[in-house]
């Protein structure tokens, strides 16, 4: 898996693929932060608080991961290397995780830039410090969850087709319907409200960022990851077969 996994990151960084990524989720959150006008402009809000990062940044990675996962499966079966990778002495479970982890730490790596907004918000504060960290803490690790199944659909999606463009107009959709989409469908369920939005990843993700971390958050999106990996391993044992 390790193999894998290192391969994966120096694909990322021995193209323009992983500048790309990191380039343009700072870029797109910084001028929405700090220079367009609007909802998301915390200088604008008058607050110390971060919550207008957390609500743009899921937005953001749901076209963001996808086009980082797009290539995982899609590009090795259009080059015709798929066959030879799940001949190599390794598991399918193996090389899947390394996939996954691969796109995964090039998010992560994305994200951290971003821990100087708390730095720069911590300072503003009137008094300074006045930024609630519990909450500031709990969205990030939601946030780590997010990218998670996130990065989980993606991987899934490039088993699907041997085209880029189709894997990841597929990511695309999976994620947003899971992130929005059961939370839209709640307004059309008179009496199921509150049980179909709890399918969606926006409710845990909020609850999270409250600052409070429930464990059924936790174990929701561990468990939509691992479904999504675990149907990419099944798609790949019917490919080998």
């Amino acid at each position: 898996m390790k193999a894998i996994l290192f391969r994966e990151i120096k694909s990322f960084f021995g193209s323009p693929i992983g500048y790309l990524v990191i380039a343009i989720f700072l870029l797109l959150n910084g001028l929405f932060l700090w220079v367009f006008e609007g909802d998301f402009n915390i200088l604008d809000s008058g607050f110390a608080d971060l919550s207008p990062f957390f609500t743009l940044a899921p937005w953001i990675l749901i076209f963001l991961i996808p086009a980082v996962t797009m290539r995982s499966f899609s590009d090795e079966k259009k080059q015709g290397t798929l066959e030879l990778l799940l001949t190599k002495p390794v598991t399918i479970w193996q090389i899947v995780n390394g996939k996954f982890f691969g796109a995964l730490l090039l998010i992560i790596i994305a994200i951290i830039p971003t821990l100087i907004y708390v730095w720069v918000i911590y300072g503003l504060g009137l008094p300074e410090g006045n930024l609630d960290l519990g909450s500031t803490l709990g969205s990030y690790f939601g946030l780590l969850f997010l990218i998670s199944a996130y990065s989980a659909i993606g991987i899934f999606t490039s088993t699907l087709s041997d085209n880029q463009i189709v894997a990841f107009i597929l990511s695309v959709f999976l994620c947003f319907f899971f992130y929005f989409g059961f939370e839209g469908l709640a307004g059309y369920l008179t009496g199921f409200e509150q049980t179909v939005s709890t399918l969606g990843m926006d409710s845990h993700f909020k609850s999270m960022s409250r600052g409070v971390l429930d464990t059924r958050d936790i174990l929701y999106f561990v468990s939509v990851t691992v479904l999504f990996l675990s149907f990419t391993v099944f798609k790949l044992k019917s490919l080998k077969s």
